[in-house]
């Protein structure tokens, strides 16, 4: 979705929004803000930075998850590291409230990184691949939030395939305690490369369009939403109307 597009459906989404809250609609009640209700009724564990998250693998050997085990809600992320929109959505709002939510121990977040870019004829290339395997990596350090945030950061124009070995170690030296041998040596040699297959499939088998793709307890983010999860003020109550069962008719947007 371009730029124009997006703001025609947060605008959209934002009255949907406005109306659900003044209602209460919903099998839960009115949805709840923390920032101006208070702390919610459970007890959350919350988290001083987001290198303090913790961090592991699913048992489907293809998730990377991140935040509080304890979470109500979990958030899904389908992402492509060579994606310019998976960028605009991580460094431009929507990813930091969706972290934010994460150090509150609100939601729990979940990453599965596809990596079509690479395949595509007119792009090629294996950046996708390479970065999918580093994040992987990051993972046995405990150091892949900080830097799934450095590649995103500093990621190369689409069209160059710039997620080589050198640029990917280059940019794990600004990670304190993820550069080693056991590391390094897993971007060199594409250790992970059946994980970054399988996630791929696991990519195709989530029924995301594309990417970004959100899903908020196993459901997709439907099309009417999607644009809110770009906004760093409509993000949260978009997931917690979402966790609350609450999904407005497609007419509902206009």
């Amino acid at each position: 979705m371009r730029a124009g597009a997006r703001r025609a459906a947060v605008s959209a989404v934002s009255t949907v929004l406005v109306g659900i809250l003044a209602t209460g609609c919903g099998r839960s009640g009115p949805i709840e803000d923390d920032d101006k209700n208070g702390a919610r009724a459970h007890d959350a564990v919350a988290y001083t930075s987001a290198g303090a998250l913790p961090e592991r693998m699913a048992a489907d050997g293809t998730t990377v998850v991140v935040g509080s085990p304890d979470a109500d809600t979990v958030v899904h992320v389908y992402e492509d590291m060579r994606c310019p929109v998976c960028q605009e959505f991580e460094r431009e709002g929507g990813g930091e409230a969706l972290q934010k939510l994460a150090l509150k121990g609100e939601v729990r977040l979940e990453y599965t990184f596809a990596s079509f870019l690479s395949d595509q004829r007119h792009l090629g290339g294996s950046g996708s691949r390479k970065a999918a395997n580093a994040l992987r990596a990051a993972v046995d350090q405990g150091k892949f939030i900080e830097l799934h945030e450095l590649l995103f950061a500093h990621q190369p124009e689409e069209a160059v395939d710039g997620y080589t070995d050198a640029f990917l170690l280059r940019t794990a030296s600004q990670v304190d305690g993820l550069r080693g041998k056991k590391f390094d040596a897993a971007v060199r040699t594409m250790k992970y490369g059946a994980f970054v297959k399988a996630s791929q499939k696991a990519f195709d088998d989530g029924g995301a369009a594309g990417t970004p793709g959100f899903a908020v307890n196993g459901d997709l983010v439907p099309d009417q939403l999607w644009g809110a999860m770009f906004d760093a003020e409509l993000l949260p109550v978009a997931v917690r109307m979402l966790a609350a069962g609450v999904t407005p008719a497609p007419d509902e947007t206009g």
